[in-house]
């Protein structure tokens, strides 16, 4: 596990409790603008975790020195669909 992996879950975690609160708070019908705004920050929080996991293996991926640079441009190109 990388050093950043548990801040990542700890983040995404975080992003589980308020989409559990949207659900609650569609169920209790609340206005769409509070809805869309809460959707909106889960959203950004699962992005910045998805960002930060992504750099953290680039940064990983680049030092790896015992593997092949064929292997690791190809890697870096896959991950790259995911920005």
């Amino acid at each position: 596990m990388h050093a950043s992996h548990p801040k990542i879950v700890a983040r995404l975690r975080r992003a589980e409790g308020h989409l559990r609160a949207v659900i609650g708070m569609i169920e209790a019908e609340k206005p769409c603008l509070e809805l869309a705004q809460q959707l909106h920050a889960v959203e950004a929080a699962v992005a910045k975790a998805k960002k930060e996991l992504i750099q953290d293996h680039i940064e990983h991926c680049l030092e790896d020195a015992d593997r092949e640079g064929r292997a690791v441009i190809g890697e870096l190109k896959q991950l790259a669909k995911f920005l």
